[in-house]
């Protein structure tokens, strides 16, 4: 009666209008998938220059920063301000988007799990390394799961993956990410959201650090400038 009074006709036509739909969905990831292929190597090379920069920064930082204080023109107290600032910033966003990983991975993993999907620890190891690639995600993961499972019949299976993906998954990092780095770095919330977002907009995968960066450097100068603590 439901079905009827929805006007969508027995099952044998409700399950050929969502595979349809399915179809045309799954055409449209493909499509995606192709242009985010094309993108990989960038990708590959934006996350090795980011990896090898930090590595020299956390080696080299003391030396580093004592031929800063050397060569600063500004006065010892302002210069260790300011690389303090740096510092803190750097190391709170990249434990920041790490912890944001692990946790979207594990969500995907946990809740492979329970819907019986095979190999879901490797499925959420997977959905968190994506999860630092920006235009990539764990939805290259979660989306193609929900849809075999939803064309294979598993309608409720496939539901459930399919909300937990788009209402948890996917937006779980615009909720943490400002409490997590805006925390170390002592930004607003907005700022964080706003300096992430640019940054990867304009600088890519290095964006992750250098926006959030950049504004709390700025703000750092902007306080000193105005003999205010940072």
């Amino acid at each position: 009666r439901a079905l009827a009074a929805l006007d969508l006709g027995d099952m044998a036509q409700l399950q050929t209008r969502l595979t349809s739909f399915l179809l045309e969905f799954s055409q449209t990831l493909a499509n995606r998938a192709v242009i985010i292929g094309q993108n990989t190597a960038q990708f590959i090379i934006s996350l090795g220059v980011m990896l090898y920069l930090l590595f020299f920064l956390f080696r080299d930082g003391v030396a580093l920063a004592a031929r800063i204080r050397k060569a600063s023109p500004l006065g010892a107290r302002e210069t260790d301000q300011l690389l303090e600032k740096f510092t803190s910033v750097v190391k709170a966003t990249v434990k920041g988007n790490v912890t944001i990983a692990a946790i979207q991975g594990a969500i995907g993993g946990v809740t492979f799990g329970m819907l019986g999907i095979q190999a879901a620890l490797l499925w959420g190891v997977l959905m968190a390394v994506l999860s630092l690639l920006p235009a990539v995600g764990a939805g290259l993961v979660w989306v193609p799961a929900a849809a075999y499972l939803l064309l294979t019949g598993a309608y409720l299976k496939g539901a459930i993956l399919l909300a937990i993906g788009t209402l948890v998954i996917s937006t779980v990092d615009n909720f943490l990410r400002p409490a997590l780095v805006g925390k170390g770095t002592m930004l607003p919330d907005y700022a964080v959201l706003i300096s992430t977002v640019g940054g990867l907009s304009l600088i890519g995968m290095n964006g992750f650090v250098l926006g959030p960066l950049i504004v709390a450097l700025f703000v750092a100068v902007w306080s000193l400038l105005n003999h205010d603590e940072p």
